[in-house]
């Protein structure tokens, strides 16, 4: 099992919830190798690291096993190693916390300015 496609293996460790968001992801440039994205078609190796941009987070993996199907939520560290840094997970634990994006209502809708700032604190 050694030619397993990029987007697979994100799907099939949960990390996508869809395979097809997995290579959107990948065409989109959120999935990088080295500073550089790869393809959705890229071949993965053990022991590579992968820098993610989910939503707001900025992940970090490296590739412990190839597996080809998908896996339950509790086998995905026997596959995986998380090396995002914990400051990350504190950042978006702060931003749901205070929930930033919450508006008064009747505000209307957020000029541009605001929304610049809104997308300034979550992309920090």
């Amino acid at each position: 099992m050694s030619d397993i496609r990029i987007d697979k293996y994100l799907w099939a460790v949960r990390l996508f919830k869809t395979r097809s968001l997995a290579t959107d992801a990948c065409r989109s440039g959120r999935v990088k190798m080295n500073g550089m994205p790869v393809k959705a078609s890229h071949e993965i190796s053990e022991g590579e690291i992968y820098e993610l941009n989910i939503d707001q987070m900025h992940r970090t993996v490296q590739v412990k096993a190839l597996l080809g199907n998908r896996v339950g939520a509790k086998l995905v560290e026997n596959y995986l190693t998380d090396l995002t840094p914990q400051e990350e997970y504190e950042r978006i634990q702060m931003a749901r916390q205070y929930g930033f994006e919450k508006r008064d209502r009747g505000s209307g809708r957020p000029t541009k300015r605001d929304r610049r700032e809104i997308e300034e604190f979550k992309y920090m």
